[in-house]
């Protein structure tokens, strides 16, 4: 992790808070979280699905309805401090300083323009280049994401093209503006293993050539290790353990990722063995507990993890964990 205030500092994240306010009772989706990327680094976030890693991602391009959304806290991407930018500026930031893949691209992508044309469009919206100069980038953007015969597929719509294709052609889209930032929310999951696979080396090796901080959202562990450098694992709105991709999944000391790494299947697994499973179910993000969130489903958990919030305790160089037994859980090592 980068020290704070340092030109190499990408996103700084400070005490974010998002609550909804739509239903009957409001609903505190992201609960005091604090990320810190660096510049030309990937951090995963994983975790079960209403943990508030889609929120988290999503804050950062401020893509919540404001009526129904409080949000509060400190949000920087480079020099941008994203809950001060006024409409117009939003508008010139997103694109072109953070862009999104979005989880499914059918829905993401407009239907009645071809994939093409929403380059071109994303492209001279953010840059004085002719239709020509964006149609041609379009297309060098689809070499380089290895769509099959680009010059033909710049004119399909997004309904004609496979779910690999429409993936590739949303990664296009996103770094259509040479962005600094890029976000990724579930950018596999509704694709088959093969693909799944040529995506995140796609993700990989673009984000080597150009040098971007990715944020990474999945619930595949296994994707986590192979994309990222650091994982941070959430629950019930908060950061709960976070570190380097390799020792967290070797040593993890929060048992919430204790539970992760053991609930997946893995090669050390012998065939027929019963998986195992989190007990319980993740809490009511409108009533959260006043102690550790984890607590009711928790083996190790104490009277004093149901009234206390744990505040992070350092394991070791970048690693972290929210637990006030991380003491218990130091020689715990999970299959890599």
């Amino acid at each position: 992790m980068s020290p704070d205030n340092t030109p190499d500092l990408m996103v700084d994240v400070r005490d974010l808070r998002v609550t909804f306010t739509g239903g009957r009772q409001p609903v505190r989706a992201v609960d005091g979280v604090d990320l810190q990327v660096a510049r030309g680094e990937v951090v995963a976030l994983i975790g079960e699905s209403g943990s508030g890693k889609s929120v988290t991602l999503r804050s950062l391009l401020r893509l919540h309805p404001a009526r129904r959304t409080q949000m509060h806290g400190l949000m920087r991407v480079g020099p941008h401090d994203v809950m001060a930018l006024s409409a117009r500026e939003l508008a010139d930031y997103r694109g072109r300083v953070a862009s999104m893949i979005f989880q499914e691209p059918l829905l993401a992508l407009d239907p009645v323009y071809s994939v093409g044309a929403q380059i071109v469009e994303s492209i001279r919206r953010h840059e004085p280049v002719s239709a020509s100069e964006a149609q041609q980038r379009a297309l060098q953007l689809f070499e380089r994401v290895r769509i099959p015969s680009p010059q033909r597929r710049l004119q399909a719509y997004p309904h004609e093209m496979s779910g690999g294709m429409r993936q590739r052609a949303m990664i296009a889209l996103a770094l259509a503006c040479r962005p600094q930032l890029l976000l990724a929310d579930e950018p596999t999951t509704a694709l088959d293993a093969t693909v799944q696979i040529q995506i995140l080396l796609l993700l990989r090796e673009l984000q080597r050539d150009l040098g971007l901080s990715v944020i990474f959202v999945t619930h595949d562990i296994g994707a986590a290790v192979e994309v990222a450098d650091r994982i941070a694992v959430m629950y019930a709105g908060r950061i709960v353990e976070e570190g380097p991709a390799r020792t967290l999944i070797r040593a993890p000391r929060h048992p919430y990722t204790r539970a992760l790494l053991a609930s997946r299947a893995h090669g050390a697994l012998a065939k027929g063995t019963r998986l195992e499973t989190i007990a319980g179910a993740p809490p009511d993000l409108a009533a959260l507990p006043p102690g550790c969130a984890f607590a009711p489903r928790c083996t190790l958990a104490s009277e004093a993890c149901l009234q206390v919030r744990p505040e992070p305790v350092v394991l070791g160089p970048g690693h972290q964990a929210r637990c006030l037994h991380t003491e218990l859980t130091a020689s715990a090592v999970q299959p890599a």
